[in-house]
């Protein structure tokens, strides 16, 4: 079967040749469990059809050149001898020359090639399109360079990769649900040990995501000041992670913590216990109580751990008054995305009404879109 995909047709246009591999990489959405990956906790994100494509062939230069169909403008070019972050409008390749960078120091020999990239996955929403654009990359050196890594070992270099170019001291929770997707599914994670627990979605539901148009940036500096409160919380209780912590442990150590490290213990050790709740009400088709657990996420996310804004917490308030089953901000948070369930009959009607109700509350146009749970990211 003849394969076409924008990524081809751009690699043709702009290089003028044919592309020798093309690679796809989903994003993915968390249901619930959110800032607690980094705390060694329990999460429950799955894949979503939206997607980065990347074409690539080998040249026999030893530099890489790469060209986004976002940004457009000439391709960007590094010598693989010179490898290093860049900052201002080229900070977006960070994210692929971190992945180069990684597997060239685990020693992997990675020749010169060059790349486009293109797909529907919206950038800063919240679906993490920073592990697809990672994985995405670590596919198509292991196909030029003919050295297969598995999921996990992958997640593992685009991680490292996200941590050294990007700045940004990440969990494993995004780059596991982009390499590890499975159809039809959510994946449980737990971040201690790394098992993964595939769990049905129900069919009768529509996974219906809002976004409120507000661009998130994790390297601003917010992200790493959870982690560190986290960090300096666990370790003022006498922990290596928060989560060891019990609820009653916390609470008996709000004095000395103080009101801030106290609320962030509170947060993770309390969204720990709504995803291993939330897996028993989806085995058990307790839809009420997922919606529960949700609301009592996003609550949490923007009180005790203040990385809601008020675009996301308005786009719940107004999911709730138009029926959804479950709705809460997802992702890392200061903008991005809503995830709201809602019956799968009742989900064009949603999307309809809860745009147009919220720009005639907000005066702000915004997006809303179903995305299905799919597999990982694949060589096409």
């Amino acid at each position: 079967m003849f394969l076409s995909t924008p990524s081809l047709r751009s690699f043709s246009e702009v290089f003028g040749r044919e592309a020798l591999v093309v690679a796809r990489s989903p994003g993915r959405v968390n249901l619930i469990g959110e800032h607690v990956d980094y705390q060694m906790g329990r999460v429950m994100p799955f894949a979503v059809d939206r997607y980065i494509d990347c074409a690539a062939a080998p040249i026999s230069e030893p530099e890489i050149r790469i060209w986004s169909s976002s940004i457009g403008g000439a391709p960007l070019r590094m010598a693989l001898s010179e490898l290093r972050p860049l900052d201002g409008d080229d900070a977006w390749a960070n994210y692929v020359l971190g992945v180069i960078a990684e597997y060239v120091r685990s020693g992997v020999e990675v020749a010169g090639f060059e790349a486009i990239l293109s797909g529907d996955l919206p950038l800063g929403a919240g679906l993490s399109s920073s592990a697809a654009l990672e994985s995405v990359t670590a596919l198509v050196i292991e196909s030029l360079s003919g050295c297969a890594k598995s999921p996990m070992e992958r997640s593992k270099l685009c991680q490292a990769a996200e941590h050294a170019f990007a700045g940004v001291p990440c969990g494993l929770m995004d780059q596991l649900a982009v390499n590890h997707g499975r159809a039809g599914h959510a994946l449980m994670i737990d971040c201690r040990d790394l098992t993964l627990t595939p769990l049905p979605l129900p069919a009768e539901l529509s996974f219906v995501m809002v976004n409120s148009g507000v661009r998130h940036a994790l390297a601003d500096g917010e992200y790493a000041r959870r982690k560190a409160d986290c960090e300096s919380a666990a370790s003022m209780l006498g922990l290596t992670t928060l989560r060891e912590a019990e609820l009653s442990v916390v609470d008996a150590g709000r004095e000395s913590l103080g009101d801030r490290l106290y609320r962030r213990a509170r947060h993770v050790v309390t969204e720990n216990a709504r995803v291993e709740r939330f897996a028993e009400a989806l085995k058990n088709g307790e839809r009420a109580e997922l919606g529960r657990l949700m609301a009592a996420s996003h609550a949490s996310l923007r009180d005790d751990y203040e990385v809601s804004c008020t675009e996301l917490d308005v786009l719940v308030e107004l999911a709730t008054d138009i029926g959804a089953v479950g709705t809460r901000m997802t992702g890392g948070g200061f903008g991005g995305c809503t995830i709201n369930l809602v019956p799968r009959e009742q989900a064009a009607t949603f999307c309809n009404e809860i745009c147009i109700t919220y720009q005639k509350r907000q005066g702000q146009a915004i997006e809303a879109f179903t995305v299905e749970p799919v597999d990982g990211a694949a060589i096409l």
